[in-house]
């Protein structure tokens, strides 16, 4: 190893030519990628500064973005895949406030980032997901910098502002068999699938209830035809 090293510092100049090669390299790929997923969303300037310090990365299912207490860093724009946004409570009890998908992000770190709070939430990606992540420095800077920002951050608190109401909404007025029903076709709607991969743990954690109810909801709902149910598997019919 010690040899491999000193024939490339000696081709490369202590492999600062090889570096910057590099990042010209990673540069250029991390441009195309965005031109093709984010053209027409943000103007040229922003794209270069994105292709610059923007970090994308590709995460598997189950991978935890943010945790309650922890001071926000970044700022997710999901290009693929979905993230599930939950709020717990203090008897370790979540409740699912939002889903993000594609071309979204998330109000609540924005909110965290610019008041330099700590989080209240919890962001797990609910698939694998595709996404780059921006340093909080840049979100405000942005903000006078470049129009197409400033717009995609108050749609982002619109959406948000939206999915909270029905969330509330569905809590105040609906019963129970019919959140679940809902949180389904919400799943089934992000997954782009009539088949949910979920437990029945995972659902009642989401709805803030017991895997029980959930498991009897759920017989309910498949007598009535609407689903049908496979070890860890729901469809919907």
């Amino acid at each position: 190893m010690l040899a491999k090293k000193n024939y490339a510092n000696a081709f490369f100049g202590e492999g600062n030519l090889y570096k910057r090669l590099l990042a010209i390299r990673l540069y250029f790929m991390n441009l195309t990628f965005l031109q093709e997923n984010l053209v027409g969303v943000f103007e040229k300037g922003l794209l270069e500064e994105l292709s610059h310090i923007g970090n994308y990365m590709e995460l598997e299912e189950g991978h935890v973005l943010m945790r309650p207490g922890g001071y926000i860093r970044f700022v997710p724009i999901v290009i693929q895949g979905s993230i599930k946004i939950l709020r717990p409570d203090d008897e370790g009890r979540e409740a699912l406030l939002y889903y993000l998908g594609g071309m979204d992000s998330c109000a609540m770190s924005l909110t965290c980032c610019l008041d330099r709070k700590q989080s209240e939430i919890l962001a797990i990606t609910e698939e694998k997901t595709k996404l780059i992540t921006i340093p909080v420095e840049k979100v405000e800077e942005w903000m006078c910098k470049y129009p197409t920002w400033r717009q995609f951050v108050f749609l982002t608190y619109q959406r948000r502002f939206d999915d909270l109401l029905n969330a509330v909404d569905e809590i105040a007025f609906h019963k129970l068999d019919e959140r679940l029903l809902s949180l389904l076709q919400r799943k089934s709607k992000q997954s782009k699938s009539t088949i949910i991969n979920s437990t029945h743990e995972v659902l009642a954690s989401e709805l803030a209830t017991s895997r029980e109810v959930v498991s009897r909801l759920l017989k309910q709902l498949e007598k009535m035809g609407k689903v049908r149910l496979s070890r860890n598997k729901i469809e919907l019919l």
